[in-house]
C-alpha cells in the first residue's frame, strides 16, 4: 500500500536575527520531503536593509518567499504566512532554532496518519545547557521552552483548523501568551494538539544583564488572558503559576516605605522596608542558589531582583488598565465555512446529550447577561453581569454563533414599546459586542402565546435565524424558565442562579454553573477548575 503524501508549508517569522539563515539551512539538510513552500515574513520594523545576508539554500529554489509583516509582531506576522500557505499543513517555526538533519522526514511520519480531530502537533524541544555548572537565570529561561505547551517554536496546524478559528489574536503584541491562546481557542474548538516524536533544537541565544526585567512586559498579556479564557486558563494551557502575590507585597512593602519616609514616620518605614529587604532577598537567593554563583551571576541577581517586583507588578496593573480598550479591538474572525470536529470525547465532556458540539448559544436577557430591571425601557439603567463581556468573547473566540432570548412582558402589559425595547438591546451590545439575532417575546403571561418562556418557541425561533436545529443549542438563563424552555425545545439548559432564582429551579436543573464563567467552561467541554488554582504569574 503507498504511504498517503503529507504536503506541508513553513512559517517562520523573523526580526532580522542573524541565525535565520541558519534555520533555513538546517531545514534543507537530510531527507525527508521538502515543504511546498517556505514562507519567511519579515517583521523588522526597518526592513530596509538586506534580510539575509548570504543567498538561501539552492534547495529552495521556487519555494522560498519572503512576506511583509510591517512590523506588527508575531501573531500577525503568523497570521501573513499562514494565510499565504496552501498546503494542508503548516509548521511553524522561530527564527532562532536549529532543525536537525532528519527533522523534515520526523515531521512527516508524526503527520502522517493522524486523526480528523487532530488540529495540530507539536514538536519537542530540546534546549542545550552548558556542561559542567549550573545554567544560568536566562539558561534556565530559554530551557522552560521544552515543556512549554502548544510553543510554536516548532508546531505544525491544519491549515483548515486556523483558518475555523481565525489564526493568531494580533491584539497579542509580543512573543508572549499568544501561542499558548491559540492553543486554548483550538483545543476549546474541539481539536486536539498531540506531541509527535520529532525534535527541534532551540539554542539559547545571547542576553544583557537586564532581559529578565524586559521580559516583565509579559505580565500585561495576562489579564487579558484570563478575560479571554476564563479562570483555570493557566491549568488548561499547561503555564505554571509564578510569584505574582510575592511580587505584588514586594512592590507594596517599597511603596508603604516610600511614603513612611515622605510622611516623617520613621518607625513604620522601618517596618515596610524591612519587609521588603526580606521579600527581595529570599527572591534573589532563590536565584542565586540555583544558578552557577560567579561574581558576574551573583550581581545580575541582585540587581534584578530587586527591578523584577516592581516591573512585574507594573505591566500587570497596566494590562488591567487597559483591558477595556484591548477588549474594545478586533480579535480573529473565525471562518463561518469551517466547522470543528464534533467528537464523543468532546461531547462526554460538555455534557451534550445529542453527543456533539453545541451549534449555538441562546442567552437570556434580564439577570443573565444584565441586572434585572423591571419593565426597563431606559438604556442608561443597563448594567452588565460581571464578566458577560468576557464569557461572550470565549465564545465568539470558539466560533460559536450567539443569540439573545428575551420575554418582554412588559410590551404587553402596556407599560413599554417595543421601540424602547430595542434601545435597551441596542445599548446591551455597545457593551457587550454582537449578539446575533435577538428574539424577543412582547406578550403578557395571560396571553397564551407559543413564544413566551418556558415554552419552546423564543429558542425554536432563535434557532432557525442562526440556521441550526434547536436541539443542537444550548440555553443559558437563571430562572427555572430558561432551562424548561430549553427542555421544552429538545435543547441543553444551563442555570446560572442568581439571588432570585428559587431553590427547587436549582435543585431541578440538570446543569448549574456558579456564574457565565463557568457555564462557558461547561459549553466548551472544559472541566471546571478545581479549588485553589491560581492565576498568578
Amino acid at each position: 500500500m503507498t504511504a498517503v503524501e503529507v504536503r506541508y508549508d513553513v512559517v517562520v517569522p523573523t526580526i532580522g536575527r542573524p541565525s535565520l539563515l541558519t534555520v533555513l539551512e538546517g531545514l534543507a539538510t537530510g531527507p525527508g520531503r521538502l515543504p511546498d513552500r517556505v514562507l519567511v515574513v519579515d517583521d523588522r520594523t526597518d526592513p530596509t536593509t538586506p534580510l539575509l545576508t548570504a543567498p538561501p539554500p539552492a534547495a529552495f529554489a521556487g519555494r522560498l518567499r519572503i512576506l511583509s509583516g510591517g512590523g506588527r509582531g508575531p501573531a500577525a506576522a503568523r497570521n501573513v504566512g499562514w494565510r499565504a500557505a496552501t498546503a494542508p499543513w503548516v509548521a511553524f517555526l522561530d527564527d532562532d532554532v536549529l532543525p536537525p538533519a532528519g527533522w523534515r522526514e520526523a515531521l512527516v511520519q508524526d503527520l502522517r496518519g493522524l486523526a480528523a480531530d487532530v488540529g495540530g502537533s507539536q514538536g519537542r524541544l530540546h534546549v542545550p545547557l552548558p556542561a559542567g555548572r549550573r545554567p544560568s537565570d536566562w539558561e534556565r529561561n530559554v530551557a522552560g521552552l521544552a515543556a512549554a505547551r502548544w510553543a510554536t517554536a516548532d508546531l505544525a496546524y491544519r491549515r483548515e483548523v486556523l483558518a475555523a478559528v481565525g489564526g493568531f489574536d494580533e491584539r497579542f503584541p509580543r512573543a508572549y501568551r499568544e501561542d499558548a491562546d491559540l492553543g486554548l481557542r483550538v483545543t476549546a474548538a474541539g481539536w486536539r494538539i498531540v506531541t509527535g516524536r520529532r525534535v527541534m533544537v532551540h539554542p539559547v541565544r545571547p542576553a544583557d544583564a537586564w532581559v529578565s526585567v524586559r521580559l516583565q512586559r509579559g505580565n500585561a498579556d495576562d489579564p487579558f488572558m484570563r478575560a479571554l479564557h476564563g479562570r483555570g486558563w493557566r491549568r488548561r494551557a499547561g503555564v505554571p503559576a509564578g510569584r505574582r502575590p510575592w511580587h505584588l507585597a514586594t512592590s507594596l512593602a517599597l511603596a508603604a516605605a516610600a511614603v513612611a519616609v515622605g510622611a516623617r514616620r520613621r518607625r513604620a518605614a522601618a517596618v515596610a522596608g524591612a519587609i521588603w529587604a526580606g521579600l527581595t532577598t529570599d527572591f534573589a537567593g532563590r536565584r542565586i542558589a540555583a544558578g552557577p554563583r560567579t561574581r558576574r551571576e551573583v550581581s545580575r541577581m541582585l540587581a534584578t531582583s530587586v527591578a523584577i517586583p516592581v516591573a512585574a507588578s507594573w505591566h500587570w496593573l497596566a494590562g488591567i488598565v487597559g483591558l477595556p480598550r484591548r477588549l474594545r479591538r478586533p480579535g480573529p474572525a473565525p471562518s463561518p465555512s469551517r466547522t470543528p470536529p464534533a467528537t464523543a470525547a468532546v461531547a462526554e465532556r460538555a455534557g451534550g446529550r445529542a453527543g456533539s458540539r453545541p451549534a449555538a448559544v441562546l442567552f437570556d436577557r434580564d439577570g443573565t447577561l444584565v441586572h434585572d430591571v423591571p419593565y426597563n425601557g431606559d438604556p442608561a439603567m443597563v448594567r452588565p453581569v460581571a464578566g458577560a463581556r468576557q464569557a461572550l468573547d470565549r465564545l465568539r473566540a470558539a466560533g460559536l454563533p450567539i443569540a439573545v432570548i428575551s420575554n418582554q412582558s412588559g410590551i404587553g402589559r402596556g407599560l413599554l414599546t417595543r421601540e424602547q425595547v430595542d434601545a435597551v438591546n441596542a445599548r446591551i451590545e455597545q457593551l457587550l459586542g454582537p449578539l446575533g439575532p435577538w428574539c424577543v417575546c412582547p406578550h403578557a403571561p395571560d396571553d397564551g402565546c407559543p413564544c413566551r418562556k418556558p415554552a419552546a418557541g423564543l429558542v425554536e425561533q432563535a434557532a432557525r435565524a442562526l440556521g441550526v436545529a434547536p436541539a443542537a443549542c444550548v440555553v443559558i438563563g437563571d430562572i427555572g424558565a430558561d432551562v424548561d424552555a430549553a427542555a421544552a425545545a429538545g435543547a441543553r439548559g444551563i442555570l446560572v442562579p442568581t439571588t432570585v432564582t428559587r431553590f427547587d429551579e436549582v435543585a431541578a436543573a440538570e446543569e448549574v454553573a456558579d456564574d457565565l464563567d463557568a457555564a462557558v467552561d461547561l459549553v466548551l467541554g472544559i472541566a471546571l477548575p478545581t479549588a485553589g488554582a491560581g492565576d498568578a504569574a
